[in-house]
């Protein structure tokens, strides 16, 4: 499979797209002025301890006070056993914290006292004492070979817990070694700036997206990593030199005129992906809807009629969405509970098949997924690991009008409120006139379908009722003004 990185940078905004075969897959991006927190380590205050959510509120410089369970943070002795938050922190306490999660909606950031610094090879975690290994670093020989490496490095100066992450299958031992240093030397600064910084104060920040996602996202797989700033250009590669030399070629200034995104349609495919709907080739589609609580996709046949029976065209239409789905999911970035609707299927072949499906396109998703089996009525749950906003969330706000509901009181409804508005007000106070300000499709409605009403009701409470639109007002709003 081949694949590609494009950046693109823009003074208040930079954006990573990953494609594979020339389709897009996931979307990174990060704002100047939003820049992402997972990563970052601060001096943290404890600002309140909840013993009934066994939990802590920590003060880290944030709009928000982040939150911190008792279960993230490292304690000495049993590691299974969870100790009372009374007993692990104090209010006013200084305490080394990093963020897991960044803030999403009206929550704070998640917090942990758990400490992990990632380089190109290793995860480096001063508090424990774990060496892992990437499950997708298969080779048996290959596992032990970097496990032991890691165990003999792993004492003195260099104590702690370390993972291995796929990107070190193969390397040199001498390359262990580089990165085990490089990751100490920066633990050393951290511990540092603890012991100088103020409170509520940042000690680490992770690198910029850019970097981020050339540390992360890139593998032998990707051929190309097309940047459209100069600047930015040279500032990877110079971090590619020095820190992931095998890359180094693959990196390519892109001055073309055409922007960057429009190659691959991935401004369109970003476009398309803040919609509810998305179709497949056969003519079926894909309906996904993202709420607070959990995210629903259902799938439906569409204009897709097969070619043999209907128990044919469901399996097929429900083959073809679960790859989609598996793409949707990383493009929209969609984390939490997902509750997926396919077309019923009375065949439990055809459910297992559709489900290996879902499971063998999630593989290549980096976020950890856990899929459910069909329930009885047809359902398939999942969970996807959330650390940061989905899509949506970053590029879109709720509806001004309709405050995210996605739907407004129609015309008539809120001719009937006015109706109820104008009785209230002439039994309490004696008006001479009653005035209704209200958007041009409500005052339509009182002056057409509505007439005999408002007649009826003038004539109700004695008074008369004037009517005018005001432009600014929406379906929704409206004032019943006493003159």
């Amino acid at each position: 499979m081949s694949s590609e990185i494009l950046i693109n940078i823009t003074p208040n905004e930079s954006r990573v797209a990953l494609v594979e075969n020339g389709v897009l897959q996931e979307v990174y991006i990060e704002r100047a002025a939003k820049r992402g927190l997972v990563g970052n380590v601060y001096k943290g205050k404890v600002s309140r301890v909840l013993p009934g959510m066994q939990a802590a509120f920590i003060e880290i410089g944030l709009e928000r006070a982040a939150f911190l369970h008792a279960s993230d943070i490292q304690a000495d002795g049993d590691n299974n056993k969870v100790e009372s938050i009374n007993s692990l922190v104090t209010e006013g306490q200084e305490i080394c914290v990093q963020v897991v999660k960044d803030p999403l909606g009206t929550k704070g950031a998640r917090l942990t006292t758990q400490i992990s610094i990632p380089s190109r090879f290793l995860v480096y975690m001063p508090g424990v004492e774990h060496i892992g290994v990437s499950q997708k670093i298969e080779e048996e020989a290959e596992r032990d070979r970097l496990r032991t490496k890691l165990e003999e490095l792993a004492i003195g100066d260099y104590a702690g817990g370390y993972i291995v992450r796929t990107a070190a299958d193969a390397i040199s031992n001498e390359e262990i070694q580089a990165d085990v240093e490089y990751l100490h030397r920066m633990w050393m600064a951290i511990v540092e700036k603890m012991k100088t910084q103020k409170s509520a104060h940042l000690i680490h920040e992770d690198l910029p997206l850019p970097m981020r996602m050339m540390r992360d996202l890139v593998s032998p797989e990707i051929e190309k990593i097309r940047i459209d700033s100069k600047e930015t250009f040279n500032r990877a590669a110079k971090f590619a030199r020095k820190f992931i030399p095998e890359i180094a070629g693959r990196i390519e200034y892109y001055p073309g005129e055409r922007p960057i995104f429009d190659l691959f349609s991935v401004e369109d495919e970003i476009q398309k992906a803040l919609g509810k709907r998305a179709n497949l080739k056969s003519g079926g589609y894909l309906i996904i809807d993202q709420t607070e609580a959990l995210t629903t996709i259902d799938v439906n046949t569409g204009g897709f009629v097969g070619h043999r029976n209907l128990d044919e065209t469901i399996f097929k239409t429900n083959l073809e969405a679960a790859v989609a789905i598996a793409r949707q999911v990383r493009l929209r970035n969609l984390g939490g509970i997902l509750i997926i609707d396919f077309i019923d299927m009375q065949d439990e072949e055809h459910k297992r098949q559709v489900l290996r499906a879902l499971e063998k396109n999630l593989e290549r998703d980096p976020a950890k997924c856990h899929i459910s089996q069909v329930s009885n009525l047809g359902l398939v749950e999942m969970t996807r690991k959330r650390t940061r906003e989905s899509l949506e969330h970053v590029l879109c706000e709720d509806c001004p009008t309709c405050g995210g509901r996605g739907s407004l009181r129609t015309a008539e409804t809120v001719c009937y409120e006015i109706f109820r508005e104008i009785i209230r007000e002439s039994r309490q106070y004696d008006a001479q006139t009653f005035l209704v300000l209200a958007s041009q499709e409500v005052v339509d409605r009182l002056l057409e379908e509505e007439s005999t009403s408002v007649a009826e009701l003038e004539d109700f409470i004695g008074k008369p009722i004037k009517l005018q639109v005001e432009s600014l007002y929406s379906q929704e709003n409206y004032d019943v003004v006493m003159m």
